[in-house]
């Protein structure tokens, strides 16, 4: 019984976070929460509601999602990791995630429980995208982010199946990751010629 506590231990110890990993982790949360806030924050509500083209979110939608997206990852956060299975050792894909995401070459289809309803003001927008980074950086020191994985589409979308589940940590760059890739879209949106001068 003792050898199975203490494999059960070394693997904790193994899987905990380490003092880099916290600050990479806040760094890229403040960086992408600086980008988004940084692009959206002296906006008209015209340039707030322009679509593109029809079939194009408006800046609005695109926080919208942003914000969608955060806090179901903080409510699964929350809810599932600590009681999710543990995952193989060797799943380290903190890289793919904050350099693949990001990219704006590939598209992908939002599901529908995270398509915008539309109603969102500027100021809640902004509101909304702080305290949820703030939770973010909060959940970094939730024990055993490591330790636990849960079933990632995105990671299987963008590793071509390769990967199939990331740790909370993971989880927590995911989303920051996600934020800086629709930044790239919001800045894509007011470099159409046809965005409002003001």
């Amino acid at each position: 019984m003792q050898s199975s506590t203490s494999g059960a231990a070394a693997l904790a110890a193994q899987q905990a976070l380490t003092s880099s990993e916290i600050e990479q982790a806040n760094l890229h949360l403040r960086q992408t929460q600086n980008g988004v806030i940084g692009a959206i924050k002296s906006l008209s509500e015209a340039q707030w509601a322009f679509k593109p083209a029809p079939d194009r979110w408006s800046i609005a939608e695109i926080v919208e999602h942003m914000i969608s997206v955060q806090e179901r990852v903080l409510g699964t956060l929350r809810d599932q990791l600590l009681t999710a299975p543990a995952g193989p050792a060797d799943r380290r894909v903190d890289a793919i995630i904050i350099n693949q995401f990001p990219n704006r070459l590939t598209k992908f289809s939002a599901p529908e429980f995270l398509l915008p309803k539309g109603g969102l003001k500027l100021s809640e927008g902004l509101d909304r995208v702080a305290t949820n980074t703030r939770r973010l950086a909060e959940c970094l020191a939730t024990p055993d982010l490591r330790l636990h994985v849960l079933e990632s589409p995105p990671l299987k979308a963008v590793s071509k199946n390769e990967h199939q589940v990331m740790d909370g940590y993971q989880w927590i760059l995911a989303v920051s990751a996600h934020t800086d890739r629709h930044t790239r879209q919001i800045l894509e949106v007011r470099a159409d010629p046809n965005f409002p001068a003001n």
